[in-house]
């Protein structure tokens, strides 16, 4: 918030009081500006691409973007690392994405985006990515769910039958091994007891919780991922939903309507639902080892109407801007009540403390207990150091 600026760069809204004295946040956060004391808000980050496909990999790896869009030379998402680290236990999957498609929507930023995947761990890391709408009454994870005439234990004889003919395979085709590798952990989910105590069930949650998260895809998924990590999920991502309504901005992509919607549609459900987690992880004794990481993979220009990208931005929007932008940290190791970096006057560059993605996701390394020197074999079983960057120290607890 820049409420002194000149008003095309400090736009319509203004900023209310938190419960930290002298923090202050946008007047649209009023369920989070009673949480401050809880979050460490990155006011300082940068970095130079202004594209939402590439610029997403620096914020889920740390590492600049490959020129080629071939999955297998990206560079790994933190929650593949820990995958492929054996973090995690029981059938559940160690890493799992919530990418909700709804009708309507515009799926090019999810589905091209990179960083999202296993990269050059292979896509035997790859995570399970729920594509329902966990809003909906229908909603269910892919085929979780034996039919009545298939019993477990002619589950178990076909899984055999087929893991002896996948070895011969195996043998012939490496990349055998991924899918067979996916096709045993899918196996597992059908059998486990995890997910038949209704891992994915939302409906085992009160209405109450259900309400308290918000009716909504966003809401929805992020109290999924709530019981996700309360069942020993090491990492859940969950990406923000295209709603495909006509005339209305992507996403948080505004280059039209910027105050209107960032007011009506999408600055309430993400109010309601981090306040939300943040108080649902904390009564449930969770928070302390919970990292929650809420960020976008750039920001929006300082001035209304500006353009920046190919795209530009209508009389009423803002276009993109990599140059500063804001993450906010939450729980598991974080100091709580804090600012750190600043923008200059006009919110464009930082002007203290800048941060770069590879540092931000050191920091997230640094707490999920990933060591600096870590490295890990690619598909050619060369070893690459998969922790860039160099921890904020000040962030930590």
């Amino acid at each position: 918030m820049k409420p002194q600026a000149p008003a095309e760069i400090r736009g319509e809204f203004k900023p209310i009081s938190t419960n930290v004295p002298g923090i202050q946040i946008c007047e649209h956060f009023p369920e989070l500006s009673k949480r401050v004391d809880r979050l460490a808000i990155v006011r300082s980050m940068t970095h130079g691409d202004v594209n939402h496909t590439s610029a997403t990999h620096f914020l889920l790896t740390g590492q600049a973007p490959p020129v080629s869009r071939d999955r297998l030379v990206q560079w790994p998402h933190m929650g593949s690392v820990l995958s492929r680290l054996g973090r995690g236990h029981g059938a559940l999957p160690p890493f799992i994405s919530m990418r909700p498609k709804l009708e309507n929507d515009v799926p090019r930023f999810v589905e091209e985006s990179q960083g999202q995947f296993a990269g050059w761990l292979g896509p035997a890391f790859d995570p399970l990515t729920i594509d329902h709408d966990p809003n909906r009454s229908d909603y269910r994870v892919g085929e979780l769910v034996l039919p009545p005439e298939l019993s477990a234990s002619r589950l178990e004889n076909r899984a055999q039958l087929m893991s002896e003919l996948n070895r011969q395979l195996e043998m012939q085709i490496p990349a055998a091994v991924a899918r067979n590798a996916s096709y045993q952990q899918a196996f597992d989910l059908l059998t486990s007891t995890a997910v038949g105590r209704g891992a994915f069930n939302l409906d085992d949650e009160p209405a109450a919780m259900r309400d308290r998260y918000g009716r909504n895809p966003h809401g929805q998924s992020v109290l999924q991922a709530r019981r996700l990590i309360e069942r020993g999920v090491p990492l859940v991502t969950v990406y923000w939903p295209s709603d495909g309504i006509k005339n209305v901005s992507v996403y948080w992509d505004t280059h039209s309507r910027n105050f209107i919607d960032l007011k009506d549609r999408l600055m309430p459900p993400a109010d309601q639902a981090f306040s939300a987690l943040l108080d649902d992880l904390a009564e449930r004794g969770l928070l302390d080892e919970t990292l929650v990481v809420w960020t976008g993979e750039f920001g929006r220009t300082p001035r209304v109407g500006q353009r920046n990208s190919d795209a530009g931005a209508g009389a009423d929007g803002r276009d993109h801007w990599p140059g500063c932008f804001t993450t906010v940290l939450a729980g598991g190791g974080v100091r709580g009540g804090m600012v750190y970096g600043r923008s200059d006057r006009h919110a464009a560059w930082p002007e203290e403390n800048p941060v770069l993605p590879e540092d931000l996701v050191a920091t997230v390394y640094h707490l999920l207990g990933v060591p600096r020197e870590q490295t890990l074999p690619d598909v050619q079983q060369r070893p690459l150091q998969v922790r860039p960057g160099v921890a904020i120290n000040d962030l930590l607890a």
